[in-house]
């Protein structure tokens, strides 16, 4: 839709086209709800509550909060997409930026968005309809509901006299035609993105679940626990120094931690601590905007830093100030950031010193269960860094192991039970953590490839003899040895 003004030309999206581009802009069910919670959070509620309800396709999705409620003018800005833009000022208290979150969250995951909301001047209704849009091309904000969602709307204020309630009704992917009340797996589904958006919530509203400000905060009547990352009350922890980078007329405070091993967390803290995505995915940055988490478990696109298991525990806290989101790049989804070219270097160089001090910690653990040094009766293998190659070699002072190795035979139970032995006990922590992912490091069985040495040679004539012991002929058994890995790699006397 277009309008010719002298000079040049008024070109305003279409209706439908602007809905269609704020539906798919990719939040997650549990992003979405987590900006309507930002709203509650601004509005200075004490108390939000998330319902989920299944009907079948008429299911439907609520945040209810006590906070200050709006006027009727203030609900229709708030209705308007990009009402405000980021430029216009907002208080301390508020988490949106771009004017977009209510509708572009909302319109991603449902057809109807319906907003009731009461301060001093009463209770007011407004409802986005998306068929309504699309159908008549214009931006038509209904006054109030249909009568169904009135019920629903009075159902959850109860005799409340303020706050806001957002509705979600006709949800994407649960509205369909062939979804039934009794249809179990997608109720098991519906109820799933419940219960991980409660875990979400935990870790983008921590900092407001506890403390002087603590917030209420529940997902189908269950209190929403907010986790910390970083463990912060563990003793154990590494705290490295708090370093404030400059930033404009401002600062961003950037503190690293480097959690324990776990050997020094019990099953329900280790499990605790692996966080909603586990512990490869939350290794990295924590990006804050007034308490707010925007970004958990990222390394910000740093130069050679990629997620491995070796950096586990080293997370980093980075707050950032609000006036600074576009020099960070703050999406409208607040799920992603960009750092100003002028920290990138020194946020490399922090999240370098935490990888280093978290690869430390697994080292020394790993380094403790494979016991490269030590009481050498009590562990099967022995892991160690050699002139740049990890070797791995079966420690031949374990008593069963030297039981095996006597001469005068050795019981087939013996046996049985040294090779049990090894199968539970390979060392797969201490070699995770000394292989360097970016060197050749790899062992080389008996040096690598080349001629054989004797140990390898030894070893290959006790396999041939084995194999013709077990009725193959000389030339089918070096045959045989030619395929085995690492004699496949090296020369010796079954080469020919």
């Amino acid at each position: 839709m277009s309008e010719s003004v002298d000079g040049y030309d008024i070109a305003a999206p279409d209706p439908a086209g602007m809905v269609a581009s704020l539906s798919s802009l990719g939040y997650s069910l549990e992003a979405a709800i987590a900006d309507l919670v930002d709203n509650s959070v601004s509005a200075k509620a004490r108390n939000i509550d998330v319902e989920f309800t299944w009907a079948g396709r008429d299911s439907w999705i609520a945040v209810v909060d006590d906070g200050e409620g709006m006027t009727e003018a203030e609900l229709v800005t708030a209705m308007t997409v990009a009402a405000r833009g980021p430029a216009t000022p907002r208080t301390s208290a508020d988490l949106g930026r771009f004017g977009v979150g209510l509708k572009s969250a909302s319109f991603s995951q449902a057809r109807q968005l319906t907003v009731a909301t009461a301060s001093a001047s009463g209770w007011h209704t407004r409802t986005w309809d998306l068929d309504v849009v699309e159908k008549f091309g214009e931006w038509r904000l209904m006054h109030g509901a249909d009568d169904e969602t009135i019920s629903l709307l009075d159902q959850l204020r109860s005799k409340a006299d303020r706050g806001t309630i957002v509705l979600w009704r006709r949800l994407n992917g649960y509205h369909a035609a062939n979804v039934t009340d009794d249809d179990t797996p997608t109720q098991k589904q519906f109820y799933d993105e419940a219960t991980r958006t409660e875990s979400h919530l935990g870790m983008v509203f921590a900092r407001f679940l506890s403390g002087a400000r603590r917030r209420r905060l529940r997902v189908s009547g269950t209190a929403v626990q907010p986790w910390d990352p970083f463990l912060t009350n563990h003793p154990s922890v590494q705290r490295l120094p708090v370093e404030e980078l400059p930033l404009g007329t401002s600062s961003v405070r950037v503190e690293a931690f480097v959690l324990p091993s776990v050997h020094r967390l019990g099953q329900g803290e280790y499990d605790d601590a692996a966080g909603p995505r586990g512990w490869l995915d939350q290794q990295g940055f924590y990006v804050y905007r007034r308490d707010r988490l925007i970004l958990a478990g990222d390394w910000l696109g740093q130069r050679g830093m990629r997620r491995e298991e070796k950096y586990n525990l080293a997370r980093i806290a980075v707050d950032i100030p609000a006036d600074a989101d576009v020099e960070w790049g703050v999406d409208v989804r607040k799920s992603s950031v960009v750092p100003p070219v002028g920290l990138r270097q020194h946020l490399n160089r922090i999240a370098r010193q935490a990888r280093t001090r978290a690869a430390e910690v697994l080292r020394h653990r790993g380094q403790v269960a494979a016991r490269t040094h030590g009481d050498p009766l009590l562990y099967a293998w022995n892991v160690r860094r050699v002139d740049g190659h990890v070797t791995c070699r079966i420690n031949r002072s374990h008593p069963l192991i030297q039981a095996a190795l006597r001469s005068g035979g050795t019981s087939t139970d013996d046996i049985r039970a040294v090779i049990r032995l090894l199968e539970e006990t390979v060392p797969v922590t201490a070699l995770r953590v000394m292989h360097e992912t970016d060197t050749s490091d790899d062992p080389e069985p008996f040096g690598g490839a080349g001629q054989a040495d004797s140990d390898a040679t030894e070893v290959a004539e006790r396999i041939y003899g084995a194999l013709v012991s077990d009725g193959r002929s000389p030339a089918a058994a070096r045959a045989r040895l030619r395929t085995m890995p690492p004699f496949d790699q090296l020369q010796g006397f079954w080469s020919g």
